[in-house]
């Protein structure tokens, strides 16, 4: 979703304005989609939790070898010990038929040995972030399963996962989903007054946890069912699509962080916390569709779109 590489003014602002919306909150967490020198100055010292994204084109250079991964762990993490890394997200919606994917199992071997070597493998944990484009059965969910392609790509990383203690990352998007079968708004917005979606003993009123427990399904098909998942995006654009406005997008979000914060889980999970990442901190005016422009919190001129609270 996001663009590999923001403008370090960009950056730094973003980690100043989280500063300022965290500094009461405990667990605040942020996500880069790239190493950059300026945030990763800007983040020492806070209280945020960083997820550190591996861009797909970089995922050669660190399964080329352990001493590029080496390296790459030395310039981007070590060098900045006062940052609270929690992931390194190596690749970002890798698919099957992409030329890197088959660099990106052994990025993560290489990377997770170097994050051990420097002493940090109970710290950081080497995970990759996928999306529901992976799945061929989401509904009901249930009957969650992995594409047999992914299931291929996902297998090794699966057992990686397993291993080593480490989540699964998703991007999680009921946007996309109700875009494609836009029957429900409320369902989406987590606004629906009452169930929506009844599978079997698991009782669903809102679109967002149905997609989680679906890929929790899929994944204990896949021989992953002791895996947790951390959501690493989520969001709603507030133009340029079907039932996009600056009120959906922060209903949204408002209740995305309202529903993770009563720690009540899913359906399926009951009780079990809920990670998520929000998606984005600004609107991104130079890509396309038109709906992919607008998803900031922050406009580009660093004008706030709407408040939303994260208590």
């Amino acid at each position: 979703m996001a663009n590999a590489i923001m403008h370090s003014t960009m950056l730094l602002l973003l980690c100043a304005l989280l500063m300022a919306i965290f500094k009461t909150t405990v667990k605040a967490s942020n996500k880069l989609y790239a190493p950059d020198k300026t945030a990763l100055r800007a983040l020492g010292g806070t209280n945020i939790k960083l997820l550190l994204d591996v861009s797909n084109p970089r995922l050669e250079y660190l399964a080329a070898s352990q001493a590029n991964a080496d390296r790459w762990v030395q310039d981007n993490i070590r060098r900045y010990s006062t940052v609270n890394f929690r992931y390194v997200a190596i690749g970002n919606e890798v698919k099957p038929q992409d030329p890197f994917a088959r660099f990106l199992f052994p990025a993560m071997q290489n990377v997770h040995k170097a994050i051990v070597k420097a002493g940090l493998g109970n710290q950081i944990k080497v995970s990759t972030a996928t999306f529901f484009g992976a799945m061929e059965v989401s509904y009901p969910p249930s009957q969650g399963k992995l594409r047999g392609d992914y299931q291929q790509l996902l297998g090794p990383v699966i057992t990686f996962l397993r291993n080593n203690g480490a989540p699964l990352l998703v991007n999680v998007y009921p946007y996309f989903s109700h875009m494609e079968n836009p029957r429900d708004v409320d369902y989406a917005l987590f606004t629906a007054p009452s169930v929506v979606v009844t599978d079997g003993p698991y009782l669903y009123q809102n679109l967002f946890d149905a997609m989680l427990d679906a890929f929790y399904a899929a994944l204990e098909r896949a021989g992953g069912g002791s895996l947790d998942i951390v959501v690493s995006e989520s969001g709603w654009p507030s133009a340029g699509g079907t039932d996009t406005s600056v009120n959906n997008a922060k209903t949204y979000k408002t209740n995305l962080v309202r529903h993770v914060n009563q720690r009540k889980g899913t359906p399926r999970k009951p009780g079990k916390a809920i990670e998520v990442y929000l998606f984005a901190m600004f609107d991104e005016k130079n890509k396309e569709p038109a709906y992919e422009k607008h998803w900031g919190l922050f406009f580009p001129s660093k004008q706030e779109k709407y408040p939303i609270s994260f208590c």
